[in-house]
């Protein structure tokens, strides 16, 4: 069903490619095959799985949905724990079912990527395969804190911050703002990778200010739920099941924890991954490479 508040297509998706919204979560979705549900990260939204979508969706029905709380769809109200990764990926769940996907694989990015990896250790019989772009999980994140990395990963604090503190200094000039974060973010320090177009959504969708508490919500979630549920989880030696494949930017974020692989062995029974060239932003920095690596694993072939 058409879903007006969606931004423009802009040339971004093919014609094929579909909007949906089923309870307050709203994307878009196309192609044939086995069901893809692809999740974006901070501080964008479905738009930045523009540049591979129509050569996955040759292969899968890919839903791209915009994350609770992110771009066009709904916003979880109460306290912060109505964005923990943990009823994300319940809703993700469930808004697969409802359309017609009673498993599928999962690819996520940033946020999306803590979503996907809760997705596969709470709904096991769910996720077929699962892929995690430029992150590590979130206690590793937390635990790994030390000078240098919380240089780079200032913002984990600073959205954590109590309403309204960061929501007000943010919404002050949100565009600069969110330019500033993803140019820092690449490994060339500059909006180059970004389509015009897609910038622009990005740009739309971050300057609304419940689009920003979202956001907040999200890392005040990820400090203290999300952490927790973590723990727990290492506490108790559960691992994920599904085949996992790890990738992460050369010059992204993730490596500054902690060697990927390594830590994600401790989670997974069966990982394998490797490093792209690029930043934090694999798929618009480098499609090619990104989807070399990431379509043989998601088609059974690596």
């Amino acid at each position: 069903m058409p879903v007006s508040d969606l931004p423009e297509n802009s040339g971004l998706f093919p014609q094929a490619f579909e909007s949906f919204e089923f309870h307050g979560d709203r994307g878009r979705m196309g192609g044939s095959g086995p069901a893809l549900l692809l999740l974006h990260g901070y501080p964008q939204t479905h738009v930045m799985w523009h540049p591979i979508a129509e050569a996955l969706a040759a292969h899968f029905s890919v839903i791209l949905p915009d994350l609770p709380g992110y771009g066009a769809s709904d916003l979880p109200e109460g306290s912060a724990a109505v964005m923990s990764k943990r009823l994300i990926a319940r809703d993700m769940c469930n808004l697969m079912a409802d359309l017609g996907h009673g498993s599928f694989s999962v690819c996520g990015h940033d946020r999306g990527g803590r979503v996907a990896y809760r997705m596969a250790l709470d709904h096991p019989d769910r996720v077929q395969r699962l892929a995690v772009l430029d992150i590590l999980p979130t206690h590793d994140y937390w635990q790994r804190m030390d000078r240098t990395f919380a240089l780079e990963v200032y913002h984990w604090a600073f959205l954590a911050q109590p309403s309204p503190l960061p929501e007000r200094l943010i919404s002050a000039d949100p565009a600069f703002y969110l330019d500033h974060t993803m140019a820092s973010w690449t490994a060339r320090r500059d909006l180059s990778a970004f389509a015009p177009a897609a910038l622009a959504a990005y740009r739309q969708a971050f300057g609304s200010e419940d689009r920003v508490h979202g956001a907040c919500q999200d890392y005040r979630a990820g400090a203290t739920t999300d952490f927790e549920d973590d723990a727990a989880d290492l506490a108790a030696g559960r691992q994920i099941t599904a085949p996992t494949l790890a990738l992460w930017g050369g010059h992204g974020i993730a490596p500054g924890a902690g060697t990927p692989l390594d830590v994600w062995r401790r989670w997974s029974t069966d990982v394998r991954g490797a490093a792209i060239d690029g930043g934090h932003f694999l798929v618009e920095e480098n499609p090619a490479a990104t989807l070399s690596v990431l379509l043989p694993f998601l088609t059974g072939q690596a």
